[in-house]
Order: structure tokens, then C-alpha cells, then sequence
């Protein structure tokens, strides 16, 4: 039995604003010391899944590279490389289609989220196997969680008897009322949908012809203009828009007779609030989490977040039950009672068009890092950070100029044609409209401070004339 884990790594980065951005959604933020994304692909090799596939944003490439490359055994992937979000239903359909082209239809698929915690693996893999015997049969299986509580954030699925082992699904419903949720928990029949499935990909594929016709030839027409490039996959973006923005619980599990649920028997979370990730991590003895270094005088409940690489106290004093997320560019202070509600602050943000929205105030690149230090009219200040053999794009600006010092490692500066060897302490000028580059030719990071001098300073100011990244 083959196994593939395909694991969904996509997300708005609304939820657990202002750590997770459009640019640095939630399956890049570390929890215990690692991504999400990470411990996702590492829970599939745990079930002894070979091989791998990655369905995400393709802005979000080189964050997954990247996540890839610091994992200590790293599987072989496919990424498929959305260029916009379209759901789960069309994500899956292209995952199923590339795997029966790739591999074989009976390759059992096991559908993973990359914003998912489940901390007991052992007790996942023994799910996992139970869903491994179901999909080979021909079954179309979703994990289902024993409700904790009424939840109004989650979806449930229906069974017709209440046992400890798989069951056939009888319905699936939306996220209910209060009072629905209530009397779905009365029952014993329900349980969350996790978002996690698993089948093999002639199954799925069947399923989509009988249930979303229309979808699955969207997706095969989307897969044939695909290009291909190593192990990635991109799709052309007006074939790939005329699939269907649909989730598959909505294309195939609720009409789907072939159904049933996994009741799990692991704890899982969808890490979908700030109140849900402080439930996951180990309080003090008045109930807050937070860092050990910050000062919390007469408070209680409160979840404190504050960015590791900052030099900033953060004191509390007579609160309780909040929720205080700092960030170099943005802070957040939220009752936990109203912290579900956090997208109406990135909605309002939106509307002023304000770049809090999209970028993290570290942003990653496929060559490092750069952060904004300081900006007033005229200039702006970054911390610019460059991997050993990396090298940021050929490029020149129409509106700015710019000043570099080199603080550590060792570079080549481009400047015209001619490089200068530049070692810290050392300064370079780049001239207005100067075509220029800077590469890592050390073997530690180089971190740059770079000063921008112009009447505009916006990032879209870059002509970049050749790039190792593709990016011209």
C-alpha cells in the first residue's frame, strides 16, 4: 500500500493577527519550537507516508523551501503552486489527478491541514491506520474530534449510532447556532470536522465525477496547462480561476453515501483563536501564558505573545482574561471573549489599505530576510539578512537611492559592473537608477543595514534584471 500525505497549507492569516499576515500565514508560525506546517508533514512520515505533496499559495513557495530545508529528514515533495485560494474542493481535486499521474490511482491519500495541532502522534497514526483500511475498501474517510464543548466555530458530521470504532456518515452540517450545537452534544451522535480525510485517489476522483462533474474537469483542464519545474507545479491563473470556490465537505462529503468517520483518538486543535492557542500551552498558576520575562502583577487568564527578537519589557498590571499580542509593527489587545472576532480589525485594516494586512514585519525572502527599522518622510531604515551563497536579484530603482553597511559576514556588492568585496564596517553607495546586487560570498549570515533615500520608497520600486529565483 502506497501512502501519500497531501497537506493543505494555505490561509488568510486573519485569525491569529498580527503574528500570521497574507504573506505569513498560520502554518509558518512556530508552536513548541516548530511550524505548523512542519509537525503536519511530520505527523504523515510518522504514519509512514514515503512521499509527499504540498498544495499552497505560490507567494508562499520559498517559505515552504524553506520549512522543507530545516527539517532534519525531509521527504521527497510535489508542491502545487496555487495563484489564488479556490477551497479545499479544488486543491484536493488537483492534488487526486496529480497523484494518479504521478504515482497510481490505488495510492491511498492522506489529506492533512498545515494549521493543525495534534501533540499525541502515536495515537494519530493508530487513527491513521484504521483510515488506511477504510480508504483501501473504497471509503471516503474524515476524522471526526469528540465535541469538548458546543462549538459555534466548528462544523460537525452527523453518525447514525455512537460507537468507538469507524461509522458511516450520516449528514454533514455547518457551523450551528449555540443552541443547535447544544443539542447536537445531547445526542452523543456528532462530531467536528477536523478537515482531515483520507482515500485513495481513484475513490476521490469517482466522487467527483458523480458528485462535482464540473469541478473535476476545471481541475484536469487546470493540471494540463500546468507548468511543471522540478518539484513544482504552477498553474496558469485564469484556467485555474475557473474552478469552482467550493469546499469539499460542500462537493463531496454531504452527497457522498460512501462516508465515514474516524473518531479520533488524539487531542486536536485548530490553533483558530488566541484563546485556542493559549488552551494548548501550560499556564502558570493564575492561569496565564505567557513568556517568563514579562512582568504580570495581580493578572489572571491572560495570554501574553511578544516577538522573540525584541528588546521590549511587556508589564501587566490588574487585568485578566485578555489577550496581548505584540509585534515590532502592530499591537493587539483583545478580551478573550471578543478575540474570535479579530478578523473585523484585519476587515478594517483592509479597508485603509494598511500594510499590516499582508506583510509580517519580518518579511522572508527565498535569500533571507528584511525588516523595516525606521521610516519617515524621505527614507526608510532595514535589517536586510542574506543565507551563505545567497544573492538577492539584479535590480535598480527609479525613485530611490540607497546607502549599505555590511555588520556582518562578507559580501560582494554589485555596483554597474563593477563588485567590491565588502566586509563589516565597510560602506557602499548605490546611485539613483544604478543597476546593483549583493551576494553572501561567506560562510555565515550577512546582515546588511541599508538606508533608502527617495521621494518613493515602496517595495513594487524594484527592476529586477536577473534573478536566481525566477522572479524577472
Amino acid at each position: 500500500m502506497r501512502v501519500l500525505s497531501v497537506v493543505l497549507s494555505g490561509g488568510a492569516g486573519s485569525r491569529l493577527w498580527p503574528a500570521s499576515r497574507q504573506a505569513f500565514p498560520k502554518p509558518f508560525m512556530k508552536l513548541g519550537g516548530t511550524t505548523l506546517l512542519q509537525q503536519a508533514i511530520e505527523r504523515g512520515q510518522a504514519c509512514g507516508t514515503g512521499d509527499l505533496m504540498v498544495v499552497t499559495n505560490k507567494d508562499h513557495l520559498f517559505l515552504t523551501k524553506d520549512v522543507l530545508r530545516q527539517m532534519s529528514d525531509p521527504p521527497e515533495a510535489t508542491l502545487l503552486l496555487e495563484p489564488r485560494g479556490r477551497n479545499t474542493g479544488p486543491a484536493i481535486a488537483l492534488a487526486a489527478l496529480q497523484c494518479i499521474r504521478q504515482f497510481s490511482g490505488d495510492t491511498v491519500m492522506l489529506v492533512l491541514s498545515a494549521d493543525h495541532l495534534v501533540p499525541d502522534i502515536e495515537a494519530f497514526v493508530a487513527s491513521a491506520n484504521q483510515a488506511f483500511r477504510l480508504a483501501t475498501q473504497g471509503k471516503l474517510v474524515v476524522f471526526g474530534i469528540n465535541p469538548t464543548g458546543p462549538d459555534t466555530g466548528f462544523g460537525y458530521v452527523e453518525v447514525a449510532k455512537v460507537s468507538r470504532e469507524s461509522q458511516a456518515a450520516k449528514r454533514f452540517v455547518e457551523k450551528p447556532d449555540l443552541q443547535t450545537a447544544q443539542e447536537y452534544l445531547a445526542t452523543g451522535r456528532y462530531y467536528w470536522n477536523s478537515g482531515m480525510f483520507c482515500f485513495t485517489a481513484d475513490a476521490i476522483v469517482a466522487a467527483f465525477e458523480r458528485h462535482a462533474p464540473e469541478l473535476l474537469a476545471a481541475a484536469r483542464r487546470a493540471l494540463e496547462s500546468s507548468q511543471t519545474a522540478g518539484e513544482t507545479i504552477q498553474f496558469d491563473l485564469h484556467t485555474f480561476g475557473l474552478q469552482p470556490d467550493i469546499s469539499i465537505d460542500y462537493a463531496i462529503m454531504e452527497p457522498a453515501d460512501n462516508v465515514h468517520v474516524v473518531p479520533a483518538k488524539f487531542g486536536w486543535s485548530d490553533v483558530g483563536s488566541w484563546p485556542a492557542l493559549a488552551k494548548v500551552l501550560t499556564p502558570d498558576a493564575s492561569g496565564n501564558t505567557m513568556p517568563s520575562n514579562v512582568v504580570a502583577i495581580d493578572t489572571t487568564g491572560t495570554h501574553v505573545q511578544v516577538d522573540s527578537h525584541s528588546p521590549k519589557l511587556v508589564a501587566t498590571l490588574g487585568v485578566h482574561d485578555l489577550v496581548i499580542v505584540d509585534t515590532p509593527d502592530a499591537l493587539l489587545v483583545a478580551h478573550k471573549d471578543s478575540a474570535q472576532d479579530v478578523k473585523k480589525v484585519v476587515d478594517t485594516l483592509k479597508a485603509r489599505k494598511h500594510e499590516t494586512v499582508h506583510s509580517p514585519a519580518v518579511v522572508n525572502r527565498p535569500w533571507g530576510t528584511y525588516s523595516a527599522l525606521k521610516e519617515e518622510e524621505g527614507y526608510k531604515v532595514k535589517r536586510i539578512t542574506v543565507m551563505p551563497g545567497e544573492s538577492l536579484s539584479l535590480q535598480y530603482h527609479h525613485h530611490r537611492a540607497e546607502h549599505w553597511v555590511v555588520v556582518q559576514g562578507r559580501g560582494i556588492v554589485q555596483i554597474g559592473d563593477v563588485e567590491h568585496e565588502t566586509l563589516p564596517g565597510q560602506y557602499r553607495y548605490i546611485p539613483l537608477k544604478e543597476k546593483h546586487r549583493l551576494t553572501n560570498i561567506g560562510d555565515e549570515e550577512l546582515v546588511l543595514i541599508e538606508v533608502q533615500c527617495g521621494g518613493y520608497l515602496g517595495e513594487d520600486d524594484i527592476v529586477r534584471l536577473a534573478d536566481t529565483y525566477g522572479r524577472t
